[in-house]
């Protein structure tokens, strides 16, 4: 954990469940109890109807790869260097929202990189605090 370069996230009262369901090896989203949209990123208000009437729950911290961009080359400075190539990856959960992530477990090239795969949620610790979900091909 101590050699970590890239950005760290800070959690903001509105993401805290959300990280502290990571650190916990828990993918929790969002869901309005009002018109029962569920949703990601975490906010106090449902995106959909404006409801503050929201909870969250446990996924199934399963999905799909949605889409994917392979980066070559990384910003010097940020973290990145070392790990280039890599995915830059939006993954689609079974519940219906939609994650940027990182596809860890397997070379990141076209070859195995493919659009609708399933996937599944994996947690990487990286502060006592911080736990990041990254994603992995199911069963691997």
């Amino acid at each position: 954990m101590a050699d970590y370069k890239k950005p760290i996230p800070k959690p903001t009262p509105e993401t805290q469940d959300f990280w502290d369901g990571c650190k916990a090896g828990e993918l929790r989203l969002q869901k309005c109890n009002s018109c029962a949209n569920t949703y990601f990123p975490p906010r106090p208000f449902c995106p959909g109807c404006s409801s503050r009437d929201v909870g969250s729950f446990k996924s199934s911290g399963k999905g799909t790869l949605h889409s994917y961009v392979i980066n070559h080359r990384a910003v010097p400075g940020g973290g990145f260097e070392a790990e280039a190539p890599y995915a830059i990856a939006v993954v689609l959960t079974n519940e219906g929202t939609k994650h940027m992530t990182n596809i860890v477990g397997i070379a990141n090239t076209p070859e195995n990189l493919k659009i609708n795969m399933p996937v599944e949620v994996v947690f990487e610790p990286i502060t006592d605090d911080i736990t990041l979900p990254l994603w992995k091909p199911a069963g691997s």
